[in-house]
């Protein structure tokens, strides 16, 4: 027996090592490769902003930025989702309302652009973590809801509130495409596909609601989703109750 758990522990370090190495793979490869999009974004701005530039190089330059802007987001992505894996170290009161009505301020343009309608309903839901991660997640959601709509005429609600056992929750609904129920495990892997669509396209980078998980998983928290019977999807995060004295790790 004790051999047998020895052999055991082993392996569990060994795992362990391996996550970790993975995490700092990723996160090293997504700093080296910010460098060169960084200076490819310089010269192509540069070339198009010569005054010697032809409408041909500037419609060019604007189909090369908007690629730079893809590869960015996901490699932003990828650092968020490797950086947020662990525990969260230190922890601040937070009330997921203020996050709620901030980020529905913000994507509100996005969201007319788009021909979209978004609501807001910004309850009391205190809770305790690290601020910017928590308001990534309430971003990613709303973005989420927004890029993957029905289109014009389509809406997001965005809803925060306490539960009656005292967890904070915002959950974030919007029509869309109708989602099978068995697609929905799916949606929280990074570059998966739903159903025939490749969710790593213009509108993302396919790792939004992965970083919602891991964001929410690292508070101690949980996410769900559940397909609206009209179409679209409704996503929860409950985040545990708010503590005067906020834990460590």
């Amino acid at each position: 027996m004790k051999d047998l758990a020895d052999s055991f522990d082993l392996m569990v370090e060994q795992l362990d090592r391996s996550f970790d190495g993975q995490r700092r793979f990723v996160a090293n490869a997504s700093h080296e490769l910010r460098t060169p999009l960084t200076v490819g974004r310089a010269l192509v701005e540069l070339a198009m902003h010569r005054t010697t530039a032809s409408p041909d190089v500037k419609r060019l330059g604007e189909d090369l930025l908007e690629i730079n802007d893809r590869h960015e987001r996901l490699i932003n992505g990828l650092l968020l989702l490797a950086g947020s894996e662990n525990r969260v170290p230190e922890r601040q009161s937070v009330d997921l309302a203020d996050m709620v009505t901030h980020v529905t301020a913000q994507s509100t343009p996005e969201a007319e652009k788009a021909g979209i309608s978004l609501y807001e309903e910004a309850g009391p839901a205190p809770t305790t973590g690290d601020a910017l991660l928590l308001e990534r997640i309430v971003q990613n959601l709303v973005e989420n809801g927004i890029r993957h709509n029905s289109g014009d005429g389509g809406w997001v609600r965005v809803t925060s509130r306490t539960l009656e056992d005292g967890r904070a929750e915002v959950e974030v609904s919007n029509t869309g495409p109708e989602v099978p129920p068995y697609e929905v495990p799916t949606l929280f892997e990074p570059f998966r596909r739903l159903g025939t669509e490749r969710l790593v396209t213009a509108k993302g980078a396919g790792l939004g609601l992965s970083i919602v998980r891991s964001v929410a998983r690292a508070h101690g928290g949980d996410v769900t989703a559940r397909p609206r019977p009209d179409g679209g999807l409704t996503v929860a995060v409950t985040l545990p109750e708010h503590s005067r004295f906020p834990p460590r790790g």
